[in-house]
């Protein structure tokens, strides 16, 4: 990325606001005690002249080196067991984690050099946002090491990422149904344009075409990886003149939501309908009843993801940039042979 041949310094900035460097120095580090009028022109000043804080020189001692890993929504089963992941590896490795949740960046620069300011040696970030240039351009320019799970969109090939083999995923998932009989499968995911809902959806539609099942149109539904998004499509394909007879679902969080719209029908699960999710979160365990789902290694995922982010932090060479981790199919009870839905 093209920088500036020369960079910006607190003293260039005070100048320009006409304070003093140390009052500079307060607005970077967050302190109470500058007036607001005063803070939003420092501000202002640090992105116009787009300044970048020092960071530690590699090699260079420091208390405890500290990875941030970023959320863009409310933590929920999918994230959790992810971040459990990263502190689990931390711990073994002896680096902090630090979590935030930041559901916009409206500034990337200001953004970039905040982690830089915090003394955050990397940066895991699990977003459901497409990533833009912006931001990976403000992370590159401030040498912060970036690390995505399961990205939304891979707008370089240089972006480290880390994912699970989601295909693989899709086509199990299809074809232990099939294997039960069923063949009027449908299928509920999440942003059509996820990388990871596509190839999920891939594994789906191999899987039935392997077999000869044609899918009509309305047996494939895109939303949002969550609850309500599995609750209203699941309506919406249980009122079908001719309903599926099995759901595959791209999310835990969504086959529950489906589950709920079965129910709302006085459907029974798995006798009248049989649900397949995806993940293996907590909630798939807990559910009633209990929900055959894809295994997705979603700790050993953060636990990856750091261990790669301190890697790139340290300059080390990695072998790829993306990263996928097997899959598994778990049976459990909300899946069964068709005659069930049949009789």
């Amino acid at each position: 990325m093209p920088v500036s041949p020369r960079r910006a310094t607190l003293a260039t900035v005070a100048a320009s606001a006409g304070v003093s460097v140390a009052t500079v120095s307060k607005v970077l580090n967050g302190r109470s005690d500058v007036a607001p009028a005063t803070r939003s022109l420092v501000e202002s000043l640090l992105r116009e002249h787009d300044y970048i804080a020092s960071s530690p020189r590699r090699g260079e001692a420091v208390a405890t080196d500290t990875v941030e890993v970023q959320f863009d929504n409310d933590l929920n089963g999918y994230s959790t067991e992810i971040f459990q992941g990263v502190v689990a590896a931390g711990a073994e490795l002896g680096v902090g984690v630090v979590v935030s949740v930041r559901k916009s960046i409206d500034h990337p620069a200001m953004w970039a050099r905040e982690l830089v300011a915090s003394g955050r040696r990397a940066l895991i970030w699990v977003t459901c946002w497409e990533l833009t240039t912006r931001q990976l351009t403000a992370l590159s320019r401030v040498q912060m090491p970036l690390v995505v799970i399961d990205p939304l969109n891979l707008p370089h090939r240089q972006v480290t990422s880390i994912g699970s083999t989601n295909f693989a995923g899709g086509l199990a998932a299809t074809q232990h149904l099939l294997a039960l009989g069923h063949r009027r499968i449908a299928y509920i995911g999440g942003p059509a344009t996820a990388t990871c809902n596509q190839a999920r959806l891939h594994g789906y539609r191999a899987a039935m075409e392997s077999e000869g099942v044609h899918v009509p149109r309305e047996y494939m539904r895109f939303g949002h990886f969550r609850y309500q998004d599995g609750l209203e499509h699941g309506a919406a394909m249980l009122a079908l003149p001719e309903p599926p007879t099995a759901i595959f679902v791209g999310c835990d969080e969504s086959a529950l939501g489906v589950m709920e719209a079965a129910r709302a029908r006085g459907l029974r699960i798995p006798e009248d309908l049989s649900i397949v999710g995806f993940d293996d979160t907590q909630i798939a365990r807990m559910a009633s009843p209990p929900l055959t789902t894809v295994r997705q290694p979603l700790r050993e995922m953060g636990g990856v993801a750091l261990r790669t982010a301190l890697r790139l932090a340290a300059g080390e060479k990695i072998d790829s940039h993306h990263v996928e981790l097997a899959t598994e199919l778990i049976v459990r009870s909300s899946t069964a042979d068709v005659r069930c839905a049949e009789h």
